[in-house]
């Protein structure tokens, strides 16, 4: 994890009434969202309600076109969703000392700091989080919650479990547009017989406080995610930015009770590349802070190898990526950052 800048505490960016160098961005016009003339502008990644009929080929043809979709009738319940951003909110608002008593160390995943991406980046990003791995958290949530630690740990398994039912029925219906199911991963399997998750999960909480200088700062810089899939809730302020190649960055505003899905690097391996690992980052404001909570659900613990799905490739391929595992993956994104999928990718695919 990348040290927390000591002269300029991420827990006080809100306070600054001007944009430190450290996190002034050198932006181009390619890094803009389109301009209000274009036609573009209006356009977004689309919404599907989950109830619909034909709702896996509407969530295929997003994988496909966009690699990141919104949903309605998830079938999480909203009081859920309002507790998660109360209890996030709630973390961000502590004053900044406080807030580093969680504090990630070097090693581990848990904590607070920085987002993981900041040290491929010469510049600093404007934004904090907080990120919660399995079973890790507890203790730092005593710590930052003594009194109410059964309270916020009950709202973070209650969300995790919300999730982790919501993540696996997006997969069967997604692997359904491809004319497959979950049993037709091989690993899939392997962890189901050893008793296994078949993914390893972990929620962060974001916060994008106010910026003085919005326009030459970043909240997150553009990258792919690592994971299968990542499912968002953001706050009613807008941020979130994905990028197609046709159209450049697209804004998703924010929608009551709407979640966004975010294909990953994982998913692009098992879908032979069919679906793109959506590239998006956050942008910030002047007025308004932000908050957004990720729950990405990631690959199998231990040696077993992830590969695309045989029944995707057929019986001639090409098999565009070699099997790998989720932490050798993991270790090639964080030498490689955006290379990582060139890295593992089969040199000569037609043999």
């Amino acid at each position: 994890m990348p040290s927390i800048n000591e002269d300029v505490s991420i827990g006080n960016l809100g306070s600054l009434q001007t944009l430190p160098d450290s996190f002034t961005w050198k932006l181009t016009a390619a890094d803009s969202i389109l301009p209000p003339s274009s036609a573009a502008v209006k356009e977004s990644i689309p919404v599907i309600n989950l109830s619909d009929p034909e709702v896996t080929t509407l969530l295929g043809n997003a994988c496909k076109t966009w690699g990141a979709f919104q949903i309605a009738n998830h079938g999480i319940p909203q009081s859920l969703l309002d507790d998660v951003e109360s209890l996030s909110k709630t973390f961000f608002d502590m004053p900044s000392e406080r807030k580093l008593e969680a504090a990630s160390s070097n090693k581990g995943v848990s904590g607070y700091g920085e987002p993981r991406i900041s040290l491929f980046f010469e510049k600093k990003m404007w934004s904090e989080g907080l990120t919660i791995a399995d079973g890790s958290y507890r203790n730092q949530f005593l710590t930052i919650w003594p009194r109410d630690y059964t309270k916020y740990c009950g709202i973070i398994e209650e969300y995790k479990g919300e999730m982790e039912n919501l993540a696996s029925r997006l997969l069967s219906c997604i692997l359904g547009s491809l004319g497959v199911t979950v049993d037709d991963i091989e690993w899939a399997q392997k962890t189901e017989k050893s008793g296994s998750k078949m993914g390893q999960s972990v929620i962060r909480l974001n916060h994008y406080p106010v910026c003085p200088e919005p326009e030459r700062a970043m909240g997150l810089a553009a990258h792919t995610d690592s994971c299968l899939l990542t499912i968002l809730h953001q706050s009613n302020m807008g941020g979130l930015q994905v990028f197609k190649e046709e159209s450049g960055w697209v804004t998703v505003e924010p929608i009551p009770g709407v979640l966004v899905v975010n294909i990953g690097d994982l998913f692009h391996i098992l879908s032979n590349g069919k679906f793109p690992s959506v590239v998006h980052r956050a942008r910030v404001n002047r007025t308004k802070s932000r908050i957004s909570i990720a729950y990405l659900w990631g690959g199998p613990a231990g040696e077993v190898e992830i590969s695309p799905i045989s029944k995707i490739v057929g019986p001639v391929g090409p098999c565009l990526y070699r099997p790998v595992t989720w932490s050798e993956y993991l270790r090639i994104k964080f030498e490689v950052f955006d290379k990582a999928l060139d890295a593992i990718r089969v040199v000569n695919a037609t043999n």
